[in-house]
């Protein structure tokens, strides 16, 4: 154990997670109680048409990835707004759309496309200093914007209609948090990948809401499981030799089989 200390990949790895399980654990608590938890899927599988993209036009995929998440993102919250198209509706066909667009490109594009795994399946310890800068940056705006409008996004969240008529900036506060879950999303690919990242943005609010009732509790709560899943799967990713990414999804499924059948237990008492 003392000695996976010594390598600046582990530390790297490790900060990145604990950042990264913060920021999931507040953007997670916000789609959980909206009831918009299938938006992480459609953002995740539309960020990959970004990624086929960049490959094809031999520019960053990252940014690329970036750019549809965001558009996607926005594009719900204005479908849902404007014409009138349900939420889980305009995320069907953002997740469609996405997922044909990189189908596409990653045919189109000549050879062998490079990391395509890493951004499928995800490998924290390929997290590098300017990652977790880039985490950091986006951990302080988020918990910032929590702390100015907190009660806004709480009102949002619940109750929409109730917040138009108390005079809240609902528009405003909508359109700023999908933007934010889209970067989210698009930062957190390269901790899980494409294919796990809703478990992540899920499964801890999932075990929270199990003994929380109030919003504020409950994203705490997600906080420390989320961080607790993930440095454990990392250290027990260190010692079994398999994929991190896996390890934190097993982890967190665990945690909330235990919880549910606790809280099953106390009400059967």
């Amino acid at each position: 154990m003392l000695d996976i200390l010594q390598y600046p990949f582990f530390w790297r790895a490790l900060i990145g997670v604990l950042l990264i399980s913060v920021a999931a654990a507040m953007i997670g608590t916000y789609i959980i109680s909206r009831r918009m938890v299938a938006i992480s899927g459609g953002i995740t599988h539309a960020c990959f048409g970004g990624l086929g993209l960049g490959y094809f036009l031999g520019v960053s995929p990252v940014l690329m990835a970036a750019g549809f998440a965001v558009v996607s993102s926005v594009g719900v919250e204005w479908m849902s707004t404007r014409w009138r198209v349900r939420e889980d509706s305009a995320i069907a066909v953002i997740w469609a759309v996405g997922m044909a667009v990189g189908v596409l490109f990653m045919f189109l594009t000549p050879g062998y496309v490079p990391e395509l795994n890493s951004f499928l399946f995800g490998n924290v310890l390929t997290i590098t200093t300017s990652d977790i800068i880039a985490f950091a940056v986006f951990t302080v705006v988020l918990i910032a914007f929590f702390a100015i409008f907190f009660r806004h996004i709480v009102a949002c969240a619940f109750d929409r209609d109730f917040a138009k008529v108390m005079g809240l900036p609902v528009r405003l506060v909508n359109y700023t948090m999908t933007v934010l879950v889209a970067v989210c999303i698009v930062l957190t690919i390269r901790l899980v990948g494409v294919m796990l990242l809703m478990s992540m943005m899920s499964l801890p609010m999932m075990s929270a809401e199990l003994w929380c009732r109030r919003f504020k509790t409950m994203m705490f709560a997600s906080v420390a499981i989320s961080m607790f899943c993930s440095v454990g799967g990392l250290l027990v990713a260190t010692f079994v030799d398999v994929p991190c990414s896996a390890l934190i999804v097993i982890i967190m499924v665990a945690l909330y089989a235990i919880m549910k059948a606790l809280t099953t237990l106390k009400i059967r008492k």
